[in-house]
């Protein structure tokens, strides 16, 4: 053999191999039979891989198709053997394409039983996962190669895409009773063991403590209201409470204000400084030494702010199970929830998207097992509608989605009548300075109307003080939205119709 053909040999073998390709797909053909073959001689063992296997999860097109036909089969409520999947194949015009009645016959003719039908359906699951992963990495390294591609977009999109094939393979097995009933009387002996009731994250209202027994886990929680209601400041009033009060780590995530926005708000709140005196730094010694005095109650809150604008409800997840594992965090809030999106997922309309929005969050609450409380705004019917009753909010006023209402464990409007002239209830209490906390829907318990007061100079909401009088000018109320100093860190922006 000649030196050039020994160099050239020692080249191939020294070059570096490209592992995209020169792999078969992962599959096992060999189990689509066994497991196809199953299924025709024993009529239950359908029922336990149906929840494991759909058709696509077979390699071979001929098993796909003949696997559907043995889904509708069962969906029919119809026998299944070699006979009647032979016909149902005929009728959906692909008994030749499958290899015939022949096929059919030798399927089950290799089979003895189906002992371990569920052992394969697994294998195949895996094998299935398998190739779509591969799928997947090859369209996101294809158009990383692209450089027309923008690659936050494709990291958006790639995120999106993992999330869907993770759902559509994520599959929670059933528990045994015994198990879940002991976790249950443990969190009932802490509750007794509790004097005050509260088995949740304390909110820091005493009614409205009451009415939850405080956040509860794994609950969605959403906060609605028309603009200038003061939902951001009840959220921000309830993170001082939680996570300076009660000391408990919390996640606040906000798209629509930056971190040093919402620190002038919890520092007006905390301090009791008007918010545009922060604004404008004409601050009097009493108020600096009030600055002075309480600030320290802020400094090593365990309150952690993202202010991500545009923030995926992939991002979310990733950033929220960080919070928690490496923080202990134990509420999180999102203001608010139509600013979120779903980039990388295909939706018809937004309502599609709001909707998937909303379910992704309940599945966060869920997976971490921490209230997830979420701000929501209210749609244009409650300007449109007359009288006291007319302006209080429904739930069929929540914006764009009525999967907001189906998916929430708990749904609350902040309502203030006084921003629209309305200064008394129907039995004839003052409204002034008040706010309305209406627990219009509670999976788990009462609902009803939580009066606190609030203090619109510095963004706070606390429980009624009947000390406490409004400040007015001329008959106006101070901080009321008509004479346009409802927000001392300035107006909310426009409304954008979604």
């Amino acid at each position: 053999m000649s030196q050039s053909s020994e160099t050239t040999k020692s080249r191939r073998r020294n070059a570096p191999i490209d592992p995209s390709y020169g792999h078969l797909q992962p599959q096992a053909t060999d189990i689509e039979r066994v497991v196809l073959g199953a299924l025709m001689i024993d009529k239950d063992a359908f029922s336990i891989i149906s929840e494991i296997v759909r058709p696509e999860t077979f390699y071979e097109p001929r098993h796909q198709k003949i696997y559907q036909a043995i889904q509708t089969l069962n969906m029919q409520e119809k026998p299944v053997d070699i006979m009647t999947v032979t016909e149902q194949l005929k009728r959906d015009g692909v008994i030749e394409e499958v290899g015939g009645a022949p096929y059919i016959v030798e399927l089950s003719a290799h089979v003895a039983s189906s002992a371990h039908i569920e052992y394969h359906a697994h294998i195949l699951a895996q094998k299935f996962l398998a190739r779509q992963l591969i799928s997947f990495t090859g369209r996101i390294q294809e158009k990383a190669f692209d450089e027309t591609v923008d690659v936050e977009e494709l990291m958006q999109e790639a995120e999106g895409n993992l999330f869907e094939i993770s759902q559509k393979n994520m599959r929670q097995d059933y528990t045994q009773i015994d198990p879940v009933i002991d976790q249950a009387i443990e969190i009932l002996q802490k509750a007794s063991a509790n004097t005050g009731g509260l088995t949740g994250v304390p909110t820091g209202y005493n009614k409205l403590d009451e009415y939850t027994s405080g956040w509860q886990a794994s609950d969605l929680v959403i906060i609605a209201g028309r603009p200038a209601m003061g939902k951001t400041s009840f959220a921000l009033s309830l993170a001082k409470n939680i996570a300076v009060d009660f000391r408990e780590p919390i996640a606040f995530f906000s798209l629509e204000m930056n971190n040093v926005q919402l620190v002038n708000r919890l520092i007006s709140n905390t301090c009791e400084v008007a918010g545009n005196k922060i604004l404008n730094g004409q601050l009097t010694p009493d108020e600096w030494e009030r600055i002075d005095k309480n600030l320290r109650k802020l400094q090593g809150a365990p309150i952690y702010i993202d202010d991500t604008p545009g923030l995926s409800i992939f991002e979310l997840r990733t950033k929220a199970r960080r919070l928690v594992r490496e923080k202990g965090v134990k509420v999180i809030m999102i203001d608010y929830l139509q600013l979120m999106n779903a980039n990388g997922m295909r939706f018809g309309n937004r309502q599609e998207e709001v909707s998937t929005i909303s379910r992704s969050l309940k599945g966060l609450a869920k997976e971490l097992n921490i209230p997830v409380l979420a701000l929501s705004q209210l749609s244009r019917n409650v300007e449109s509608r007359e009288g006291i009753d007319g302006k209080r909010p429904q739930l069929s006023d929540l914006r764009e989605s009525g999967a907001i209402e189906q998916d929430a464990d708990m749904v609350l409007f902040v309502h203030r009548p006084e921003y629209y002239r309305i200064f008394q209830d129907e039995k004839g209490n003052d409204l002034r300075g008040k706010a309305q906390i209406i627990i219009a829907k509670h999976r788990k318990g009462a609902t009803g109307d939580v009066l606190l007061t609030f203090r619109g100079e510095y963004t706070r909401f606390q429980d009624p003080d009947d000390s406490y009088v409004p400040p007015t000018e001329g008959g106006e109320i101070i901080g009321s939205r008509m004479n346009g100093v409802d927000d001392p860190f300035g107006a909310p922006p426009p409304e954008a119709d979604f």
